[in-house]
Order: structure tokens, then sequence, then C-alpha cells
């Protein structure tokens, strides 16, 4: 190979590029007075991001997503213009490309993750229950521990952690027992027949005055609901000035306990179940007037 051929074009290529560089320039200085002016706006927007949001949700993991995802955006926005202005165009566009396959492939290999996730911010912003909540959701019952982005953890009453994942606490009824920062004890009662249900209700009423843990607020009411086998029933019911599981059974246990010894001091009955046999064929006689027939058969031995 001819060495000063060689050299010429390789001093060629070289006088190119430094062409080349010379007219980019100024488009590389701009670029990046560009890209440390965006860096430094993306810091400002997420600072500013971060307190406005705060206002709004207190969830920690849910924030920070928040203002990084606002501060990727507005780096994402300065890298694609710094490469506009260099006459990257094509890479801008191989980039966006790239992401949008991409992006639809983990849409679809995710789903549920992602489901978990909306459903996550969704109840962080409309705050159906939070944490240290009495709720019931699906078939468990229990105070809030955590309320992350993906589930929420629940202590049941009996002490074990269940971890629900948010689309099913999203999709789901919840029962919350703490907004109203007070619960109803409904206790079903029976009384004998003999009874005269007006003086069971003045006792009743009467066992109940100055219970420990009645919502002064809300009245105690008590409804007869029916004839039952052996009892006439009715329906209290209670305001606890507390949802806590502990508040509500104690003033339950105190609520029987109290009404137990009302009734027993007024004589009031609260019969067992009992059973009635009719021996009569149609029906309404008892055992000692139906008369008995002895049949008695000769057997025959040859």
């Amino acid at each position: 190979m001819d060495l000063n051929k060689a050299y010429q074009l390789i001093s060629h290529k070289i006088i190119t590029w430094i062409n080349d560089f010379v007219r980019l320039l100024p488009n590389i200085l701009v670029s990046a007075l560009l890209l440390v002016i965006g860096i430094f706006v993306a810091k400002l927007i997420r600072k500013i991001a971060s307190s406005l949001i705060e206002k709004v949700s207190d969830n920690r993991a849910l924030n920070n997503l928040f203002t990084s995802v606002i501060y990727i955006f507005v780096i994402a926005i300065t890298v694609f213009t710094v490469l506009s202005i260099l006459n990257l165009d094509t890479v801008v566009t191989s980039v966006l490309t790239g992401a949008g396959i991409i992006g639809l492939g983990l849409a679809f290999a995710f789903q549920d993750i992602a489901s978990n996730f909306i459903s996550g911010i969704f109840i962080s912003f409309r705050r159906p229950l939070r944490v240290g909540h009495i709720v019931k959701v699906k078939d468990y019952m229990g105070k809030v521990e955590e309320i992350n982005l993906r589930d929420t953890i629940l202590r049941t009453f009996q002490g074990q952690m269940v971890i629900i994942p948010n689309k099913d606490v999203f999709q789901n009824p919840i029962e919350n027992f703490s907004l109203l920062g007070k619960r109803r004890l409904d206790l079903n009662i029976g009384v004998s027949y003999g009874e005269d249900l007006e003086q069971v209700k003045q006792v009743t009423f009467e066992a109940l005055k100055g219970m420990n843990h009645l919502a002064a607020d809300d009245e105690t009411t008590m409804f007869y609901q029916e004839f039952g086998g052996s009892t006439i029933n009715f329906m209290l019911r209670l305001w606890i000035d507390s949802p806590e599981q502990a508040t509500y059974l104690s003033a339950g246990s105190e609520a029987i306990m109290r009404l137990k010894k009302a009734y027993d001091k007024n004589s009031i009955m609260l019969p067992f179940p009992t059973t009635t046999l009719d021996f009569g064929v149609k029906g309404g006689l008892p055992l000692a007037d139906v008369p008995l027939q002895i049949i008695t058969q000769a057997v025959n031995q040859k």
C-alpha cells in the first residue's frame, strides 16, 4: 500500500472531523448549557412537586415515586432536546421506538403487578383506609399495619399478619369501623312469654345506665322482633365510643353481666330452648291423655 496515499486519506478524514467539530461547536456549547439548566430545573421541579404532593398524600413511597417520575420526565425532555440540537434525530427516534416496544412487552408480562401498583396509587389518594384503622376486607378483619404501593398489611384480631394485594382491596367492599370513631353492638335476647314486655324494656334500659364506653351522643334502642319457639326475641343496640376491638368486647361483656343481674333481680326469665312433644293423632294431646293400647300376640308353638 502506498504510504503517501494512506497519509492523505487519514489527513483528509481528520480534517473532515475537525471541520465537523468546529461547525457543531456552537451546538455542542448550547447543548451542554441546556443540559446543565435542564438538570437544575428538574431538581427544582422535583422539590416543588414534593412539597405539593405531601399536602395531598402522606404515603412516603407514593410521594417519592411521583417526584422521581416528574424528575425523570424533565430529564428525558432535556436529553431529547440536546440530541435534537446535535442533529441526532435518528437516535431519538430509535430510543422512543425501542422504549415503546419494551414498555408494551412489560405491560403484558407484569399486568397483575401493574394492576396492584395502580390500585395502590388510587388507595393512597382516595384514602378509604389508613394505617391504624380497623377494617374488614373480603374475609379478613383487623387493624391496618401498613399500606404499600403493591399490597396492604392487616393484623387480624387473632394476631396473624395478612398481606392483601391492593387490587383486591380496591375492587372489593371495605368495611371501615374507624371512620365514625365508634361501633354499634347488637345483642339478641329472648325473654319468657309470661313476662311483662313493658317491664322488660324498662329494666333493660335501667340496667345499662352508667355503663362504661357507651357513646354519649347516641341513644340505646330496643326492638321486639319475633315470637320464637319458647321466647319473645328482641334486639338491643348500643353504640360504643371506640372502634377498638378490646373496648368493643369489654363493653359487650359488661352489658351482658348487667342485664343478667338486672333480670335475676326482677325475676325476668331468660328461658332455655324447650321442645314440646305432641302425642295426639290430631295434635294438642299430652301423653297423659292418650289411651295406651297393649297388643299381645299369642305365639303358637308347634
